[in-house]
Formats: C-alpha cells, sequence, structure tokens
C-alpha cells in the first residue's frame, strides 16, 4: 500500500516514533496545536445556575430550562474525553472559531486499473473515508463508513472488481486488511482480526498479496501471502526476527514460483534488501552489509523484465538518489547524481518506459519525469509549487496522479497528462467559508546553533493587522527523523489570522532532508545536542524585532512533545508556557513500554536503555526528573490507545508537575491513540488550546 505525506503529515516522521502510516487528516490539523479533544471540569458558572435554579420555589419547567440555558453556555465535552484542571470551553468560542474547524483534505489513494477515476481519501463526517471519483472535479462517493479512520485503498491491477484498505480500532494501531467489493459494496475482512497487519501490496496478476503479520507472537513481522478472493490460502512464507520487514514488489513473474524483494529497516540511517524465492520460501541478501558507512535503502521497484529494480537509496551520497540495481551483479547505477536534494517519492509506469520522481528541495517539492531508455529526465514545470505525495502513474502510461498541498491550498488530489502537460484538480476541499489567498506564507529563517552549525525553520508571520512584536508559537516536529515542510497549516490559521501569533516550525537536527549526516547528529549520547538547538532558537527569537521574545510558547506531537517537555524543563527560563502531545518524559520508560514490534528500531535512534551507561545518560536528560523545575504553565494531550508513546508517560509527567503547584491541564482521549484522528476530539482540543494560548501567551 501507498503511504503519502497527506496520510502522515509533515510532522510525522515514516520511520520513528511517529511513523503512523495512516494518520489521516493530518494536514489540515498539526501535531502541536493539533484538533483533539478534551474533557472538562465542571464549570463553576454553570454549577452554580444550576444549583440556584434547583433550590428555587419555582415550577420544575422552569428549573429544568435554567439549567439548560446555563448548560449550553458551554461546550459539552465528549463521552470518551478526560480532561483535568482545564476550564470551562465557552459555547461562544466554539461559535466564533467553527469556520476553522471545517476545513478538509483530500489524498489520493489509488488509479482504477482500467478506467480513468480515481480512490481518494476524505473525511466528511468525523474521521477520513474511502471516497471514489470519476472525474476532474466529480464529486466525491463515499464507500466506506466506518467509526474509525480507514488506510488507503489499492485495487486490484488487472480488473479493478475490488481494492483492499487496512483499518484499525481506536487508534490501537493494530491494523486489518479488508476487502471491498465494487459491484455490492461488501466489506470483507481477510487477516486474523487480531495482530498487526500492515502493508499489503498486489502482484502483477493480480491474484495474490504480501504482507506482514505480528500474529505469531505479537512482536516480529513476519511475511505472509494470500489471494485475496480465497481467505483459506492465507499463509505465512517466512518467519522473521524484528518490527522492521517489509514487503517491497512482486517481479513481473511473480506467480507461485515468482520473487519479491523483502525490505529490512535496521534504522532510518540502515536498511538492507532481500529476493525472496515464494516457490521455497528462501531469502537472498541483494544489497551489501558490512560497509563502512550504514546505508538506506527505499521503495524498491522491480525493472519491467524483472531483471534489476529501481530505488531510492543514500549509499555513496549524502542525499537520497535514485538508483538502478542490476541483479545478476549488484552493480548499482544512479540516475539523479546531478540533483543535490533527496528523492523522496517515485513511480514506475507498467511497461517500464517511464519513471516519475519527486524531489525534497529545502522542502519544496519538484517533479520530473524520465525516460527510463535513455536515463533523461526533465520538471514537471506545470506542477505549482508546494509539498507532492503519492505520485503514480496510471496503467495506461498516459497520466500522473497525485496529491498536492500548500500554505494556501488544502492538500487536493491532481493529476498531470504526460502527453500534452495538462494539469487538472481531481478535489476541492472545503475550507470552512474562508478565503485562503491571504493566510500566511511562510520565511525560511536560519540561526547558528551552539556549536557554529545552521538550522532552519519556516517562520509565518501574523495579519499585518496586527503590530508590534508579535508573541511566537514555536511547533517542533516528530519522529525525530521527520521533517516540517510548509503544507496547508489547516485550523493553525487561527492563530495567525486571529490571535496575532506567529508560528515558527524549526527543522532542528536529526530531521530528514538535509542530508544522512545531519539526520545522524542527534543519535545516542547526541540526544542533547537538538535540545540545545531548540535553546538557541528561543535566543535567536529574542534578538528579532518582530517577534516578542518574552511571549514563546512551545508545542510538538511524539518526539515533538518530548522536545516540548525538554523546552519546559531544560530551557524553564526562556519560554512563557508548553503544550505537549503524545510526548516521551522520560525516554527510559518509553522504550521500556513502546510496543514490542517497535522497541528495536527505536533503540538504534535513542539508545538501548539496557545498556548501564546508556540507562544512565538517558535517565540523567529526562525532562521526568527535571519536572520539579517546570513554574510555566503545561498542557499535556494524550491518547490511551497509543501503542508508540504509552499514556504512562503523561500520567507520569503530569503527577510530577502538579506536586509543583504549577498550573497543568491534561487531556486523554479514551478512544485516540498516537494523536487524535476522530473530528468531535479534535474540535474540542482546538477550543482547549484556544484558551491556553489567551491565558497564558497572550495576556
Amino acid at each position: 500500500m501507498k503511504v503519502h505525506p497527506f496520510y502522515v503529515a509533515n510532522l510525522v516522521s515514516q520511520r520513528g516514533v511517529c511513523r503512523l502510516g495512516l494518520l489521516l487528516g493530518a494536514v489540515v490539523s498539526l501535531w502541536a496545536l493539533p484538533d483533539a479533544a478534551l474533557a472538562q471540569t465542571a464549570p463553576a458558572p454553570a454549577a452554580g445556575a444550576a444549583a440556584g435554579a434547583a433550590s428555587a420555589p419555582a415550577p420544575a419547567a422552569a428549573s429544568a430550562a435554567a439549567a439548560a440555558a446555563a448548560a449550553n453556555k458551554f461546550v459539552a465535552p465528549g463521552e470518551n474525553l478526560v480532561a483535568e484542571g482545564v476550564p470551562a470551553i465557552p459555547r461562544e468560542l466554539a461559535d466564533r472559531v467553527s469556520r476553522y474547524t471545517e476545513f478538509r483534505a483530500a489524498g489520493f489513494s489509488d488509479w482504477h486499473p482500467l478506467r480513468r477515476e480515481l480512490l481518494t481519501i476524505t473525511r466528511f463526517a468525523d474521521v477520513p473515508q474511502i471516497h471514489r471519483v470519476l472525474m476532474p472535479g466529480g464529486a466525491r462517493t463515499q464507500l466506506t463508513f466506518f467509526p474509525d479512520r480507514v488506510g488507503v485503498g489499492t485495487y486490484e491491477p488487472t480488473r479493478g472488481e475490488y481494492f483492499i484498505f487496512s483499518k484499525d480500532v481506536g487508534g490501537g494501531e493494530w491494523f486489518q486488511i479488508y476487502r471491498y467489493d465494487v459491484k455490492n459494496g461488501e466489506i470483507t475482512l481477510l487477516t486474523d482480526g487480531k495482530a498487526r497487519n500492515t502493508g499489503a501490496i498486489f502482484n502483477r496478476r493480480g491474484d495474490r498479496i504480501a504482507y506482514m503479520s505480528t500474529r505469531r507472537n505479537g512482536r516480529d513481522n513476519d511475511l505472509w501471502v494470500m489471494n485475496p478472493l480465497d481467505k483459506s490460502s492465507d499463509k505465512q512464507l517466512l518467519q522473521l526476527t524484528g518490527g522492521g520487514w517489509g514487503a517491497e514488489d512482486f517481479a513481473p513473474d511473480a506467480g507461485e514460483r515468482g520473487r519479491l524483494i523483502l525490505g529490512e529497516e535496521v534504522s532510518a540511517n540502515e536498511s538492507y534488501l532481500w529476493l525472496v524465492d515464494l516457490a521455497t520460501a528462501e531469502k537472498k541478501l541483494i544489497t551489501p552489509k558490512g560497509l563502512p558507512e550504514k546505508v538506506a535503502y527505499f521503495r524498491a521497484r522491480f525493472s519491467a523484465d524483472g531483471k534489476g529494480f529501481y530505488v531510492t537509496t543514500d549509499k555513496e551520497s549524502e542525499f537520497r538518489r535514485l538508483a538502478y540495481v542490476d541483479l545478476a551483479t549488484q552493480t548499482h547505477t544512479y540516475l539523479t547524481t546531478s540533483i543535490k536534494w533527496d528523492v523522496e517519492d517515485y513511480d514506475l509506469s507498467r511497461d517500464g518506459k517511464t519513471l516519475v520522481f519527486a524531489t525534497n528541495e529545502n522542502g519544496i517539492s519538484r517533479v520530473y519525469v524520465m525516460n527510463t531508455a535513455t536515463k533523461q529526465f526533465r520538471p514537471l514545470s506545470q506542477i505549482p509549487v508546494g509539498v507532492v505525495g503519492g505520485l503514480a502513474i496510471h496503467p495506461s502510461g498516459s497520466e500522473i496522479g497525485f496529491t498536492l498541498s500548500a500554505a494556501r491550498s488544502n492538500a487536493d488530489v491532481y493529476s498531470v497528462s504526460l502527453r500534452t502537460g495538462k494539469l487538472e484538480r481531481w478535489t476541492h476541499s472545503e475550507t470552512g467559508g474562508l478565503p485562503t489567498e491571504e493566510f500566511s506564507e511562510p520565511q525560511l529563517v536560519k540561526w547558528q546553533s551552539f556549536d557554529g552549525r545552521e538550522i532552519t525553520g519556516f517562520l509565518y508571520m501574523p495579519s499585518k493587522r496586527f503590530t508590534g512584536k508579535r508573541p511566537v508559537v514555536v511547533n517542533i516536529h516528530g519522529g525525530p527523523e521527520a521533517q516540517f515542510r510548509p503544507t496547508f497549516l489547516g485550523r493553525n490559521n487561527y492563530y495567525l489570522n486571529e490571535l496575532g501569533v506567529a508560528l515558527l516550525f524549526p527543522n532542528v537536527r536529526g530531521s530528514t532532508g538535509y542530508g544522512k549526516t545531519f539526520l545522524k547528529l542527534d543519535d545516542g549520547f547526541h540526544r542533547e545536542d537538538s535540545y540545545k538547538d531548540a535553546e538557541t532558537l528561543y535566543k535567536w527569537i529574542k534578538q528579532q524585532p518582530s517577534l516578542d521574545g518574552d511571549r514563546i510558547m512551545v508545542t510538538g506531537g511524539s518526539y515533538g512533545g518530548h522536545m516540548t517537555l525538554v523546552s519546559a524543563t531544560h530551557h524553564n527560563a526562556l519560554i512563557r508556557c508548553s503544550l505537549a502531545v503524545v510526548g516521551m518524559s522520560n525516554l527510559v520508560t518509553f522504550l521500556e513500554r513502546t510496543e514490542s514490534y517497535r522497541r528495536d528500531l527505536r533503540r538504534v535512534e535513542y539508545g538501548d536503555e539496557r545498556d548501564t551507561k546508556m540507562r544512565s545518560f538517558l535517565t540523567g536528560i529526562a525532562p521526568l526528573g527535571r519536572a520539579q523545575s517546570i513554574s510555566k504553565p503545561l498542557f499535556l494531550v494524550q491518547g490511551q490507545n497509543d501503542p508508540r508513546v504509552p499514556a504512562s508517560e503523561a500520567e507520569q509527567m503530569i503527577k510530577t508537575v502538579r506536586a509543583n503547584k504549577t498550573p497543568a491541564w491534561y487531556l486523554l482521549a479514551k478512544d485516540e491513540g498516537h494523536g487524535f484522528a476522530k473530528k468531535r476530539n479534535q474540535d474540542f482540543q482546538f477550543y482547549a488550546t484556544i484558551l491556553f494560548m489567551q491565558e497564558y501567551l497572550l495576556k
């Protein structure tokens, strides 16, 4: 299945702690000033009104009316929301900001193999679901109707009579794979209903899928194969050790005696590829191990003749290049050496003659088309400036589909004809009636860190009607192997347009997009270096004439939530308040409690807590151990079902902070996981975030 930026957002790593392969709708609700849910303590005004009505010598109907009128002044939290220390949410606030809660987005999912139509992911009600679009600008017809978010749909590649998709429950990420029959709309569960089943891909003939499953022991990702039309064909092909395995591609000859490329991820900096014989279940290493420098491989795809494969890799390069690997000799031919940026996405036409790829050039996407025979490529200049994901060539080879998002444009689905160059927009997502043409455009900013290294970020300034120095929200992305990129900010535009707050999104060391050396700078015992990048940023803000360095709020999700807690403890004197979403308060307890299928991958990044020296180091720098130093207001947000950062990380932090008598708000959603997906929850968190900012940042 494809994983597109629309689903993982730009604050969510595709490889690390925030690797949410199917975090839908994140484009319209960024992590740190997120849309999530919150339950409040009983509001004193409402309680007082109700008590007064009950004691007064008035008819019962009058008392009920008075109580109802009082209650209507406040927004009631959802039944799955638990909050402590959060004031009542005035109804007037919710009404005032309502238009900013109605942004939508659409993400490209898959082309139909025979017709010019496609599947998208869109949220019309509470969570994103799969929709079908029959033509550019056509209506989106909803096909799935689950209470939980649904992953991308992938058509059976020959006739398109059905597609497969994945879904979890309550954000727990125990994904199951389903078949949707187009003719009658019937949905069939294909997997066991218990284990974590991910990454399903079709072979060329459409009679088999390969996917990974933890059903053997709940920890290791084993390779399974199945005919989606026959559940009884489901079988385990390989037992594997670890959670970093994934099926990459079937060879063109992939019948029962065919071949498959299997990926093995050790870390963001190290991965390997294996060739699997489907008949014998034997695997053979096809990329070298034991090199002086670790190498990473991404998105392997067989050539049309099956004699080699395409892949992006940082082998012998600072950045990820597109390469062709000959299977017989393992020779790597590099195809994009002239481009000094990461190739982050690509697709190969069914006949193997055309390849399209996208580069990440300082956060902005550029798309190119290549003739595989000549190796020559040219840019597709008609694609607007923004961030592109989900590149897919139509099976006819005539056009490409993709998702595009920009600062003033929601994520939507587009296509470009490879014959005429015509650009067409397939979806027009709603903006709550707000004109987006005057939304803030980001500017690239740079500052020097403690060691002289240049760090960059994107700064959004508020409307010009706000004068004087502006308060600042620093929003740190997750991962840590991720990158903030200038896409549509959704609800976050409210803070710019209506509150006059500047938003700054730094890409501290450890971020992707700036080369593999930069990516590794925060590993293990170097963790504090990324903390210092944030510290120097706060000091830089104080020197800027347009920014109010005395009013800084720090926020972030997942690893960004960890960085927020670091800032609240290590840099308490430099900030005004903080809002941490699903953040780690102690990397030792996090590593001990995160789900077992992902624990070893995280140890490579953060360090192995079982090692005595590393454990001592991580314990010494943990925000939890310094929580007594927090004197500035703190807001913690957490999903109860989070398999990545367990709720215990927030609970142990909030307990310690409250002992300091520091203002501390805590929100827990019982029906969410690693970030909130349900709109009703997102809305409530949005309201609470505004109250928090008004109380502790803007005064």
